[in-house]
């Protein structure tokens, strides 16, 4: 099967949604598959051996420059290609692009007008080096914000489209009115150009079908997955060590919940709980949430818990998983419905047992591993409790941690992604579909 797959850069930063896509096109590409992994707005930061295209289209200068200066929306295609380099999409990446929906609200809106944009001479492009390219069995774009270009390409291409979801719905609500509002409409009016949607978890398959009104005919789930193989646990004499690591992996951010965790911390040291416990942070600091991040770590200092208390910096791979074996807990009180949950994933692989609340994602991926603990959201007191019992129990920790592990091998592997993937593909390719110009079965 051909397989044309949109992706989007998030500039300089590892994102979720880059390294899921970049993981399941290798593995389609492994099974025998002809794939093309092609990135829009910025090149893509992976952890692995990136296999995405080195042509970036809509690129992230040109879409700026003709959001605000019209000269640029006229200027010609290959005068463009002197801003449309890698090398400088990535100079410019690596300077804290801005990536904030407050700030983004104009320039979401017109790429989601497609043709009617000040983007259309970007969407041109991409569809004319489309249809100089083999033609596709079947196109998967991304994320919902990219929807503008399945009616141009399926009409283009004759093939089917399929969208994936990732977790857009957070970008969209950051977005002021009356730009919030006027996205969720373009959106919607883009969905009947879409043979079928994906989203990455149960929870979300339900809140994105009943967000964006999508049929749920067209809704299919593909879960995350991680290589087995190398997400392993660490040697079982270092399971369970003194003192007792409890630890978190990801965006450093508010939602996250991570200054709970530290005051869950702090509170219990007060009271005499967790002396033999540090805690350890890791993951992408953006410029955004820098302040945030200094107002924890002086309240910390302010509290005499720094030897106790560590960030560890932004990870590549092999840190990350030496990272999640060296703890023995994996703790995230996130404040908001996260649709991926990776974190759990990979820690659960690692035979690390979670600790999260019941929301989003989270709640089906530890009720169908049994590898971890849910808690109430946004309860301090349950959070403490769970805490204080788990540390004085390094059994339970240990036969979560087993739970998990296997948990994680039964259903959220990079196999089992991949085949529930194509699944969708075949279902796609192979049923007649008259409405696609030039569409054979």
């Amino acid at each position: 099967m051909r397989i044309t797959y949109i992706t989007a850069g998030a500039g300089g930063m590892y994102c979720g949604s880059c390294l899921r896509d970049n993981a399941l096109a290798t593995a389609l590409s492994r099974r025998g598959h002809d794939v093309m992994l092609l990135p829009l707005y910025t090149p893509t930061r992976t952890d692995e051996v990136n296999v995405s295209q080195s042509r970036v289209f809509f690129g992230g200068i040109s879409v700026f420059l003709e959001q605000y200066v019209s000269l640029f929306r006229k200027t010609p295609w290959l005068l463009d290609r002197l801003w449309e380099s890698p090398w400088l999409l990535r100079a410019v990446a690596s300077r804290a692009v801005q990536t904030s929906p407050t700030q983004l609200g104009a320039l979401t809106v017109s790429v989601l007008e497609g043709a009617h944009g000040h983007q259309r001479k970007e969407l041109d492009k991409l569809v004319r080096w489309l249809t100089d390219q083999p033609r596709p069995d079947v196109i998967d774009i991304s994320n919902s914000l990219l929807v503008s270009i399945a009616g141009p390409l399926r009409a283009a291409l004759g093939c089917p489209v399929n969208c994936t979801m990732q977790g857009e719905d957070i970008f969209i609500d950051g977005l002021l009115e009356p730009y919030r509002s006027r996205a969720k409409a373009l959106i919607r009016s883009h969905v009947a150009h879409v043979d079928s949607f994906v989203a990455v978890s149960d929870y979300y398959a339900g809140h994105m079908s009943r967000y964006l009104g999508i049929p749920g005919a067209k809704m299919r789930v593909v879960p995350l997955g991680v290589n087995p193989d190398r997400f392993v646990p660490a040697p079982p004499d270092s399971s369970i060590s003194t003192p007792i690591t409890v630890g978190y992996l990801g965006r450093i951010a508010p939602e996250k919940g991570i200054h709970l965790l530290v005051e869950a911390y702090r509170n219990l040291r007060a009271r005499g709980a967790l002396t033999d416990v540090r805690l350890e942070f890791a993951g992408y600091l953006g410029a955004e949430h820098v302040a945030y991040w200094q107002a924890i770590d002086r309240d910390v200092k302010a509290w005499g818990l720094d030897r106790h208390i560590h960030y560890r910096g932004e990870l590549d791979l092999d840190a990350k998983i030496r990272f999640l074996q060296s703890l023995d807990l994996f703790v995230v009180p996130a404040t908001y419905d996260d649709p991926k949950g990776m974190s759990l994933i990979e820690a659960m692989a690692c035979g690390v047992p979670v600790v999260a609340p019941r929301r989003g994602s989270y709640t089906e991926l530890l009720e169908r591993t049994g590898g971890g603990v849910l808690v109430a959201p946004e309860d301090p007191a349950e959070l403490e409790q769970v805490l204080s019992d788990l540390v004085g129990d390094p059994g339970r920790v240990q036969t979560l941690g087993t739970r998990a592990r296997a948990g994680i091998r039964d259903r959220y592997t990079t196999d089992a992604m991949t085949s529930a993937a194509l699944d969708v593909y075949g279902r796609l390719v192979g049923q007649p579909n008259a409405s696609v110009p030039g569409r054979h079965a």
